[in-house]
């Protein structure tokens, strides 16, 4: 998960981690130890955002320009084009190397720090650590947010129950494009979040969830209230799962527990219904079943 780059966090926080891990896994700092790679202690993207961007070309407009450009393309022109890519390439190869070896000197001081500090210590404060960010112990999965729709049968001039995240409510500019989200599916909720943010644009508790279900091989239908969800991501199935799972968890935690025959007579106060996980939501067993889709 932190290898993934899915604890948003500061960097010097991702570099004590990696200490922390050495720590666990080798003991106290020696020259003599074997080093992981980088990329076993740190997220690599972490360092491809230190690099300068790429330069941006303006394109031709002149139609003579582009024509001798197109007839140069496979001559010597080409030829120097391909030979500009191979020396910036290598220069951001060198430049990734350099910031490499600098976050591993800075891992390793941190390491250094960590002295005499046992394997359940540091496991302990890893953990404590990634346990700050209030999305741990979430499955993420990379999706795209392509439409936000009303219900069927929902009136549209009804206001939104909850609408925090302005993005995914109706008023949305049409032309906006599909939005890279996180959606983390945990135990108690399902949130979105927008990448590297800590907190989450929304989260729906399973009581809000209506319904869910595959439009197609590649889009997910998430119904939430009187909202429809469309999701594009290649995890389809494994959202469908890891859903289905803790919606049948909530929904065991909402039958009702046997009770010893009553020693006295009933009285006429109402029965008060376990409340479960969302005490706004209607009880669980009114609901469509879960994966069911509308059409």
């Amino acid at each position: 998960m932190v290898l993934r780059g899915y604890v948003p966090t500061s960097e010097e926080t991702l570099q004590t981690l990696a200490a922390l891990r050495l720590q666990s896994l080798n003991s106290d700092f020696s020259t003599h130890t074997p080093f992981p790679r980088l990329e076993e202690l740190f997220p690599p993207h972490v360092l491809h955002v230190r690099l300068p961007p790429l330069p941006h070309q303006p394109p031709t407009k002149c139609r003579g320009a582009r024509l001798r450009a197109g007839l140069l393309a496979g001559g010597l022109w080409g030829q120097a084009l391909a030979k500009q890519r191979a020396e910036r390439d290598q220069r951001l190869r060198g430049r990734l190397r350099e910031e490499g070896a600098s976050t591993m000197a800075a891992i390793v001081e941190k390491w250094k720090l960590l002295q005499g500090m046992g394997r359940p210590e540091a496991m302990a404060a890893y953990v404590a650590l990634v346990r700050e960010w209030p999305g741990f112990g979430s499955t993420l999965f990379d999706v795209d947010l392509h439409a936000v729709r009303p219900r069927l049968g929902v009136v549209q001039g009804q206001p939104w129950q909850r609408a925090t995240l302005t993005p995914l409510s109706l008023q949305s500019p049409v032309g906006s494009g599909p939005q890279r989200l996180w959606l983390g599916i945990g135990a108690k909720a399902v949130s979105l979040y927008k990448p590297g943010e800590p907190e989450p644009l929304d989260s729906f508790c399973y009581g809000r969830i209506s319904s869910f279900g595959a439009s197609d091989r590649s889009t997910f239908r998430l119904s939430v209230e009187d909202r429809d969800l469309l999701f594009e991501t290649s995890q389809v199935d494994e959202i469908a799962q890891l859903l289905n799972t803790y919606l049948a968890s909530a929904a065991a935690q909402r039958l009702p527990q046997p009770q010893e025959p009553p020693t006295s007579p009933p009285t006429s106060e109402p029965t008060v219904l376990p409340q479960g996980l969302c005490p706004a939501a209607r009880p669980w067993q009114h609901q469509p079943p879960v994966g069911s889709s509308h059409s």
